[in-house]
């Protein structure tokens, strides 16, 4: 039953919100993370007709001692869906058992009375913009070359082409080095390649953060990233980085720890120091600390751009209304990052950036970010757009910024539109003239809201389609 039990958990803590589906299952030990992340999957595309037929079989009311809803799912799924409760026998499975007759039935008249022939037909369908987003592939620099790759998977039998348009095409991206897209059903995770670290499975929007924060490949450099499980962002600094230097990772969950230890050794990052760490409690004045001129921050989100093919499921339960609390607190903790980012000695370069559609996460952290006290004393300003990605078009939002020419200093993905998942980025750099600066500050000041506006909370909003909450360029 332990294996019931690990999906169940995983079910629990999207529940509460704790993260999304692919997050949650890469902490899941990887001796079980395969199984568990098939059976939560299916689980939840069948979500809706599986509590319909335990209420109506009153199995929670008559069996006490099942007492997780989530648990009575994956049994039930299995037991209707996959020929079987997968384990020993034991009260909880007889449980379930007793039910067996009646839970089939319900079930049964549950499809006669949808039109379905098939099982398939009840499973929640998949989010239409999934099939605008390629398969991205970042080939990993620290082991191989962009040429040797091109060349492994003509050998596999792909050709030059548009992606979308064919399961055998592929392309290299025109906006990030290193990068391939695949046709969206492509499947890599038993490709010896993947296997063997040789190419990353990364979203084309993930790249950017790296990509705009841009370390040099220098043995003197010293690098954070503060957020760094999974690993693959962390990943892909290593590799800009040629493996030189020092990059330190920080990550204060322990199971994903142990994720991101083992995504580095799997990328062959020999230059990375994981360390199981708040950033947030690391003093900058640390002697080991005290050189790092780039830090990268990544922190937790509301995750409501991504659409990576499964996180569409909890749509219906989950987004049905923007939970304005939640995206307070979100932007107050990731304010509190930037601010203490600002704080190490010789940092230079502060890339932000978040897998979110809401200006709240996005431009106006963002905006607050730049008006703190350790931006001002650290002389940090907006990176300008000629710094920040300058080839890519959707910049920010003009009207969710104090001054709005400086949405052209960051930038935003838009899901169904720029063929990658939701995404937002934006840097600062210390330096520029001090009157400069302050001029630029007292101007933003000018257009700031009085102490009402600033503390009323942000209003709770009807879900709307995630693309048109990103502005168009």
């Amino acid at each position: 039953m332990n294996f019931y039990f690990e999906a169940t958990n995983v079910l629990d803590k999207l529940d509460a919100k704790k993260g999304s589906i692919k997050g949650i299952i890469a902490s899941v030990a990887e001796k079980n993370r395969k199984r568990t992340a098939a059976l939560v999957i299916e689980t939840l595309k069948y979500k809706q007709v599986l509590n319909e037929v335990i209420d109506t079989a009153q199995l929670l009311k008559q069996e006490k001692k099942i007492t997780s809803r989530n648990l009575a799912l994956v049994l039930v799924h299995d037991l209707l869906l996959a020929g079987g409760i997968q384990a020993g026998e034991g009260p909880i499975k007889q449980a379930v058992l007793r039910h067996r007759t009646r839970l089939q039935s319900e079930f049964t008249r549950l499809k006669v009375k949808r039109g379905a022939k098939s099982n398939s037909e009840l499973a929640q369908t998949d989010d239409a913009r999934a099939a605008t987003i390629p398969r991205y592939i970042r080939v990993n620099r620290t082991c191989w070359s962009t040429k040797d790759a091109l060349a492994a998977f003509q050998a596999q039998g792909y050709q030059v082409g548009d992606p979308l348009a064919s399961s055998k095409a592929f392309k290299q991206d025109e906006h990030i080095p290193d990068l391939f897209a695949f046709h969206p059903n492509a499947r890599f995770t038993d490709d010896p390649l993947y296997l063997s670290g040789k190419i990353i499975l990364q979203d084309k929007a993930s790249c950017f953060p790296a990509y705009v924060l841009a370390p040099p490949a220098r043995d003197d450099s010293v690098v954070i990233d503060a957020t760094a499980a999974p690993g693959n962002k962390t990943s892909h600094l290593c590799a800009i980085m040629q493996n030189k230097g020092k990059l330190f990772a920080f990550e204060r969950d322990r199971k994903r720890y142990s994720t991101l230890k083992n995504m580095l050794s799997k990328a062959h990052c020999s230059n990375v120091e994981a360390v199981y760490a708040d950033f947030l409690t690391t003093s900058p004045n640390d002697e080991k600390f005290r050189g790092v001129t780039h830090i990268l921050l990544d922190p937790s989100c509301s995750g409501s751009g991504i659409v990576n093919r499964l996180d569409h499921l909890l749509d219906n339960e989950q987004e049905n209304e923007v939970d304005s609390e939640r995206l307070n607190k979100l932007a107050a903790f990731q304010l509190k990052m930037i601010r203490h980012a600002m704080t190490f000695p010789s940092v230079q370069r502060i890339v932000y950036s978040t897998c979110s559609v809401h200006a709240i996460e996005n431009e106006h952290v963002v905006r607050e970010a730049i008006k703190t006290e350790e931006a001002v004393n650290g002389r940090f300003r907006l990176g300008r757009r000629e710094e920040v990605f300058p080839t890519w078009h959707r910049r920010g939002i003009p009207e969710e910024m104090d001054n709005p020419d400086d949405a052209e200093s960051v930038v935003r993905c838009s899901p169904g539109e720029d063929a990658t998942n939701g995404f937002f980025v934006s840097l600062f750099v210390r330096g520029g003239d001090v009157a400069e600066i302050s001029a630029d500050t007292s101007k933003r000041k000018d257009r700031e809201p009085d102490d009402e506006q600033r503390q009323r909370p942000a209003k709770r909003k009807r879900k709307k389609n995630k693309s048109s909450i990103v502005a168009s360029s």
